[in-house]
């Protein structure tokens, strides 16, 4: 099998391959993201084709496979990305009180052979939050890192009504979509 190389720094993806057990290697991408898409799925996949690119292009090996992916919030087609300070942490968060919003992954994978991206979508429905409640998170810092200021996998699972799709996808990478196209690559 080729080399799998992970384009992004993301502690949480690189937990998701671990965890399945895939062998690769990190080599964060630092290529700067220009948007020129709208739609939220759009836009993950043209992040994540970016971010592939640019690992792959810097690879000497040919044997290998660069996996580049990108992940979004939105919300009433408001993009919410990783939030710049508190404050805009605890908006978001009064945002996605009590509502349902979707997340998307794009993920781009190339090899000598090809590229494949695609994009997933899964929604998450929120209870209603107290300021008491956003506060405390947002003071946790565990949201700043994190597209739409939470993480489902740590303290903000008790925020969680419900999902419908993915969970990896919400943690940042569909792991069971990626390992299917890394299979037929």
């Amino acid at each position: 099998m080729k080399k799998l190389i992970l384009a992004s720094g993301s502690p949480r993806r690189k937990e998701i391959l671990e965890q399945v057990g895939l062998d690769f290697c990190v080599f964060p991408s630092d290529v700067e993201e220009v948007i020129t898409k709208q739609v939220p799925s759009d836009i993950v996949m043209e992040l994540s084709r970016q971010k592939a690119e640019d690992v792959f292009q810097k690879q000497k090996e040919q044997d290998v496979i660069v996996l580049g992916a990108d992940t979004v919030v939105a919300y009433e087609g408001k993009i919410l990305g990783k939030p710049k300070d508190k404050e805009d942490a605890a908006a978001m968060l009064r945002m996605l009180s009590g509502q349902k919003h979707s997340v998307y992954t794009g993920v781009t994978l190339i090899s000598s052979a090809g590229r494949e991206t695609f994009y997933e979508e899964t929604r998450v429905e929120f209870y209603p939050m107290s300021e008491k409640e956003i506060r405390d998170y947002v003071n946790s810092k565990e949201p700043m890192d994190k597209a739409g200021a939470y993480g489902i996998q740590g303290k903000a699972a008790v925020f969680i009504k419900g999902i419908e799709g993915d969970y990896y996808n919400v943690v940042g990478l569909p792991v069971a979509r990626v390992s299917h196209y890394l299979q037929k690559m």
